[in-house]
């Protein structure tokens, strides 16, 4: 999947941030997950991975990528573990109460993906959210080189203003990976 996703510049967690959020599954029994953004299944499997107790509704709206994830989901005989939806996160319905949402999807979006799934949380849930440092941008003293690039930085500092002002939960960044939001129930 890793040579699959680079050759075919499909995005997926970087090493270091797979692994912390793998340890992190593990460390807090979570055990029911909501990823938004399949792309090719590649952190659903991993964190299924995880324990045999785990399962994973994931939601991928581009044919390509979803048809690879579901592909790549029965090589890993984890069909029945993990539940992939074919559609855009922001117009699908998805019922269920979850340990984890994993933010992985369009950056410019995350304060939508936020808001519209933060209802399936469970109490004690946390929301992580993957990419804040954006390939070394977000927090670069220099401006990006494009100007859909700095209007999608400007984006993920909205995104880390609201979760500031968010007293409902607590968050920090941990600087692993692209760079984790890590975002806990108060």
């Amino acid at each position: 999947m890793e040579e699959y996703a680079k050759i075919n510049n499909v995005p997926i967690m970087e090493k270091e941030g797979i692994e912390f959020l793998t340890k992190y599954i593990k460390e807090n029994n979570i055990k029911n997950i909501l990823e938004i953004g399949t792309a090719i299944g590649y952190s659903a499997i991993r964190m299924c991975l995880v324990d045999d107790s785990i399962t994973v509704t994931t939601i991928e709206r581009d044919k390509i990528r979803y048809d690879e994830a579901i592909k790549n989901i029965k090589a890993f005989n984890m069909e029945d573990r993990i539940n992939v939806i074919f559609g855009d996160a922001l117009e699908v319905e998805v019922s269920g109460e979850y340990d984890l949402i994993f933010i992985d999807a369009a950056k410019s979006q995350s304060i939508k993906f936020f808001n519209r799934y933060e209802k399936l949380l469970k109490e004690d849930g946390t929301i992580i959210t993957d990419n804040i440092n954006f390939h070394g941008l977000t927090f670069s003293k220099e401006p990006a080189p494009s100007r859909n690039l700095r209007q999608m930085i400007r984006k993920i500092h909205d995104y880390l203003d609201f979760l500031k002002d968010n007293k409902e939960y607590t968050s920090r960044y941990e600087n692993i990976g692209d760079g984790l939001m890590i975002s806990k129930r108060v």
